[in-house]
């Protein structure tokens, strides 16, 4: 399947991609990060484009994934801290991705979502059908994607939300330390204390555990519900949590009570996941805390960083400078920068090359263009200023009030100034407005051209696949398709062969089912895979019994020792006819896709073996001798020969035996041997015209047990070693 994971970089999105990766999933991660040099590993692809764009639905139409994942709650990209100043930047972006998969894909969109939902106390644990009621920003932000969900599941769209209940895990950066074990860690190392509530209790839920539990909704065929509450279902106590965290840390931390008496945590019930999934932890607090107590120990300056600020009235003036000096800069060149125009506009005065230039009004057209309308006004109220105090050298401020000429030069003065810095502020902004539209334009080619690559890639790859590629259709259906220039008694020993080659797998067994209990190996490639015996009872095999029984290829997930690795069955109506079993297969390639391609496989070879089986029903009268159980000549030279040059080929083990029937007549002695040997064995002429006995799967050892039965019998007969066809 395709699948597309939604969320920023971290600890809990790799163990996603390995556990999908090794299912066989192809992978692609679109993320709000900028680009960085190395690619995510095992990711097919990568989109790095905020939630919100437009060009959302190219990817998703490109990618048409089978499953999405909105890590949600889980996402990195989100500083959940800052999300007060951008409230709908959460929603938004949800609805934005959420509208492009309902647009343009028909699988399953999984929204994670958190306890967080719920901040009023619980004493009981918590089902899916309680309403959420967050308080803090985050909380808030969940419930609403929470709803944007169900809205659209209300629609019949296949969408499912996941609560999960604290989390927590090995966290890679300080984005990732924000859950409730993050912040205990965080705390120690800042204050060699831990603050736990007497009453405080939690059910934590290890990121491993998660995404096993994620997997089950993810490969569902149709989940039940469209909400479900993921839990470990095991509260354990603040106290206990502390305890276990201190092991992991170096030097004394002291446990404290919290004096506030913090809210209840809540603990949600899973109660419906388990019904219809089942829940089993692996990963427990008491075993995983301590490590990552030690990795954030290890890792201090990364987790616990404490901006150190000169306290009391120092403190305020260096803040004060701080956030002031930039916006009070420009003023203060700007009164600098008259004095010199001031002075220039005193030695001016009077002079006759200098008497018809305004320094003045240079001074505020030069202000105007560097800094616009704000700074020309100011330098234009230094400029009167300066004005009026050089005209009072020699005049009183009431005659300069009077005289009409200083508001005709003010005037001047203001509008220059004014209209320059109005054109330059504008000249400003057109100039923002363009290079924001060329960075946005820019922005939209590179993620056309992303988008391209990628396709074309996809493109390639999918052409190549079809061609070369092992596991492509047309290469298992080139391979198993040679099956057909056998003799129908040959199929069987070559379909071993076949199987083994397109599995990559030296160990492979064909059992034939000879009853509703026991099945006979007809064909095996290596010693490996005849370990299990020349005859099994399967139904006592019941772990993989009852996955063939349900038409479902088998997994030897823990790695018994009494069973192959992988295992399906071929079925001929209703009843089972064989059983493929492979072995020598990597712990890596034992996926969902592997045992899809084995269900292929199967299907292929069985077209193959039923066609050889109807065509020897339809000629079963003609190969046995009239009213006896022996072949003829030309059917059982047609069978020896087939079983010989398979053990030539080490694909099964064979004996023949020469019966001297003496003066018993063949018919009479047919009778007598049959019931000496398996059903898997057979009697017949070849042209000689004496009676041999063709013993399936059969060393030397088990052949002369044979024989003996037989000579006492009152046969005398013997092993052929050479062939005789």
């Amino acid at each position: 399947m395709n699948i597309l994971l939604v969320g920023g970089k971290s600890h809990f999105l790799q163990l996603l991609i390995e556990k999908l990766n090794k299912e066989g999933h192809r992978i692609f991660i679109l993320t709000d990060e900028p680009k960085s040099g190395r690619p995510t590993r095992k990711v097919f692809e990568t989109y790095h484009f905020s939630y919100e764009e437009s060009c959302i639905r190219e990817v998703v139409e490109s990618i048409q994934p089978d499953e999405t994942i909105f890590l949600g709650a889980f996402d990195t990209n989100y500083k959940w801290a800052e999300l007060k100043s951008h409230a709908g930047a959460f929603s938004a972006g949800l609805m934005n991705v959420l509208s492009a998969f309902v647009g343009c894909s028909t699988g399953r969109f999984i929204y994670l979502s958190s306890e967080e939902v719920f901040q009023q106390e619980f004493t009981d644990a918590i089902s899916e059908d309680e309403t959420p009621a967050a308080v803090t920003a985050k909380g808030q932000a969940l419930a609403v994607g929470e709803g944007i969900c169900k809205y659209y599941r209300d629609m019949g769209k296949d969408v499912v939300t996941l609560r999960l209940d604290h989390m927590y895990g090995m966290p890679e950066s300080a984005l990732e330390a924000k859950n409730m074990i993050g912040r205990m860690c965080v705390e120690a190392l800042e204050t060699r204390e831990i603050l736990v509530g007497k009453w405080q209790r939690a059910a934590l839920l290890h990121e491993s555990d998660a995404v096993e539990f994620i997997y089950r909704v993810v490969a569902a065929k149709e989940p039940k519900y469209g909400l479900y509450h993921i839990s470990s279902g095991e509260p354990i106590s603040q106290q206990t949590m502390a305890e276990a965290l201190v092991k992991g840390f170096d030097g004394e931390i002291a446990i404290m009570e919290n004096p506030k008496e913090p809210r209840w945590e809540p603990v949600l019930s899973n109660t419906r996941y388990a019904e219809e999934f089942g829940i089993r932890i692996f990963h427990t607090p008491e075993k995983e805390l301590p490590p990552i107590a030690k990795h954030i120990n290890r890792n201090a300056t990364e987790f616990a960083r404490i901006e150190v600020r000169p306290k009391g009235i120092i403190g305020k003036i260096h803040r004060w400078i701080k956030e002031f000096l930039p916006a009070v800069f420009p003023f203060l060149e700007n009164m600098v920068c008259f004095i010199p125009f001031f002075m220039l506009n005193n030695r001016a005065v009077g002079r006759e090359y200098f008497q018809n230039i305004d320094f003045y009004l240079l001074y505020v057209l030069l202000f105007a263009i560097v800094y616009g309308q704000q700074q020309a006004t100011f330098s234009s109220l230094l400029a009167v200023a300066g004005y009026t105090f050089r005209q009072m050298y020699h005049r009183s401020g009431f005659d300069v009030m009077l005289d009409y000429n200083t508001y005709i030069w003010i005037a001047q003065l203001l509008i220059l100034g004014l209209a320059v810095g109005y054109m330059r502020d504008r000249l400003r902004v057109l100039e923002d407005e363009g290079k924001n539209e060329v960075k946005f334009l820019s922005k939209q080619i590179d993620d056309i051209a992303d988008i391209n690559v990628s396709n074309v890639r996809i493109k390639e790859m999918l052409s190549t696949q079809i061609v070369n590629q092992n596991d492509s259709f047309g290469k298992l259906y080139e391979v198993t398709s040679s099956l057909d220039k056998y003799e129908p008694g040959e199929v069987l020993f070559y379909a071993a062969e076949v199987l083994a080659q397109l599995m990559g797998s030296k160990d492979v067994a064909i059992y034939s089912v000879a009853n509703r209990s026991y099945a006979r190996l007809f064909s095996a490639t290596s010693q490996k895979a005849r370990s299990l015996g020349n005859s099994i009872n399967y139904v006592e095999m019941e772990e993989m019994y009852e996955q063939l029984q349900e038409r479902k290829v088998y997994i030897n997930k823990n790695m018994d020792e009494r069973y192959p690795l992988m295992a399906d069955a071929i079925y001929s109506e209703e009843n089972m006819q064989l059983i493929l079993m492979v072995w020598g297969i990597p712990w890596e390639r034992m996926t969902l896709g592997q045992a899809n391609m084995l269900t292929v496989i199967g299907y292929l070879i069985q077209n193959a073996v039923l066609r050889a089986n109807r065509y020897m029903s339809a000629l079963e009268e003609q190969r046995y001798i009239e009213g006896t159980n022996i072949l003829g000549q030309e059917a059982f030279r047609s069978l020896v020969k087939a079983y010989m040059n398979a053990r030539n080929k080490e694909l099964t083990e064979c004996a023949l035996i020469l019966i001297d029937t003496g003066e018993v007549p063949k018919e009479e002695a047919g009778h007598t041997l049959s019931k000496m040997i398996r059903q898997s064995d057979f009697l017949g002429e070849l042209e000689d015209g004496n009676l041999y006995a063709l013993l399936a799967n059969t060393n030397e050892k088990s052949a002369e047990m044979v024989e003996t039965r037989f000579q006492e019998a009152g046969f005398e007969c013997s092993i052929q070693e050479d062939d005789v066809v």
